[in-house]
C-alpha cells in the first residue's frame, strides 16, 4: 500500500477472542436472530431500529420499529465532533443511556452497520445487527406492523465520543510511516485498482492496503452474514490478520462499516476511516497505489 489514496476506515476497536470454536463467531453476542428477537420479552427489551427507506418502512415493519434517516446520518457525521447534536438526534429516537439497540435494513447490512458502527461510536454500549435482515424476519413468518407508526418517545440521551473507533487521515498517513496500523480495503476490486473513481479526482488504493470486498462477507439471498470458518478463510485468503489493529475504509464509510462490524464479529480489533476515499482519494497530501486487479478470495 506504498501507491495509492483512498478512504480509510479503520477496522481496530473492539479485542475479541480470535480463537473461538470453528462454528462460532468470537463476538456472536453483536448478532440477533429473528426467531430470538421475536421473543415478546425481547421486543419489549430491544429498541429496534428500520434502517430502510422510509416508503418501506411505512409499509410494513417489525413490530415496534422506529425509522432512522441513514441519509440523513451520513451527512451529518461529517461534523463528528458535535456531540451536542448528536445527543438530540440519537436522544430523538428515544434511546437512552441504557437502550439495547436492534438494527436492520434491506440492503446487506450497508445501511444498518453504518447505523450500528455511529451508535458505537458515540457511546451506545449495546447494539447488534438482525442476522437475515428484513428479508429473515419475513422468511421466517415472523409479526409484520402495518399501519401509521407511533412516533418514538424521545430519552435523554448524552453523547461521548468513542475516538479509537474512528481513523483519521491523519492518524493513516501516520500509519504508513510506521506500518502500526493493517489496512483493509472494503470496495469494489475496480476501485482498489483505480479503474472505477467514482467521483473522485484520483483512483485507486491507500498503500499496502489488503482488498476484500464488503458483500462477500454476506450471503446476500439470506442477508446473513457468512458462517464463522468461511468468513475466516475469506480473511486468511486476502491476508488480513484478525490479531493486528486494522484500518478498513470504502467510499463514504458505509461499505467500511459492514467489513468493521465482520472484523469485531470475528473478535478484530476494529476502527473505521469514515471519510474514506472520497477524502483520501481527493485529497493533496495523500499516497496512493494503482494496481492491477487483485484474485477474488
Amino acid at each position: 500500500m506504498r501507491k495509492t489514496a483512498v478512504g480509510l476506515v479503520i477496522v481496530g476497536c473492539l479485542a475479541g477472542t480470535v480463537a473461538a470454536g470453528e462454528n462460532q463467531y468470537p463476538r456472536g453476542e453483536l448478532l440477533i436472530e429473528p426467531a430470538a428477537l421475536a421473543k415478546a420479552e425481547s421486543l419489549r427489551d430491544f429498541l429496534i431500529l428500520d434502517a430502510r427507506a422510509r416508503d418501506q418502512y411505512d409499509q410494513g415493519r417489525i413490530p415496534g420499529a422506529v425509522w432512522v434517516d441513514t441519509a440523513g446520518w451520513t451527512k451529518a457525521f461529517g461534523n463528528s465532533d458535535d456531540s451536542a447534536a448528536w445527543s438530540s438526534r440519537i436522544g430523538g429516537l428515544g434511546i437512552g443511556s441504557e437502550a439495547r439497540i436492534v438494527v436492520y435494513d434491506d440492503a446487506s447490512f450497508k445501511d444498518a452497520a453504518r447505523v450500528w458502527w455511529i451508535l458505537k461510536y458515540w457511546g451506545v454500549e449495546d447494539a447488534r445487527l438482525l442476522n437475515g435482515n428484513w428479508v429473515g424476519w419475513k422468511k421466517a413468518g415472523l409479526p409484520v406492523e402495518t399501519g401509521p407508526p407511533k412516533p418514538p418517545v424521545p430519552a435523554k440521551f448524552h453523547a461521548a465520543p468513542r475516538a479509537a473507533r474512528l481513523a483519521t487521515k491523519e492518524r493513516l498517513l501516520g500509519a504508513l510511516k510506521d506500518n502500526t496500523l493493517q489496512i483493509v480495503d472494503s470496495r469494489s476490486r475496480d476501485e482498489f485498482c483505480g479503474i472505477d473513481k467514482q467521483k473522485n479526482r484520483r483512483g485507486g488504493a491507500i498503500p499496502g492496503a489488503k482488498h476484500l470486498e464488503w458483500i462477500d462477507l454476506i450471503d446476500k439471498p439470506t442477508q446473513r452474514f457468512k458462517a464463522p470458518a468461511e468468513l475466516r478463510s475469506l480473511f486468511q485468503a486476502a491476508g488480513i490478520d484478525l490479531r493486528r489493529g486494522t484500518a478498513t475504509y470504502c467510499q463514504s464509510g458505509g461499505r467500511a462499516s459492514v467489513m468493521a462490524f465482520a472484523m469485531e464479529l470475528m473478535g478484530g480489533e476494529v476502527s473505521n476511516y469514515y471519510a474514506s476515499w472520497a477524502q483520501w482519494g481527493n485529497a493533496e497530501d495523500t499516497p496512493i497505489q494503482v494496481s492491477e486487479s487483485p484474485k477474488k478470495p
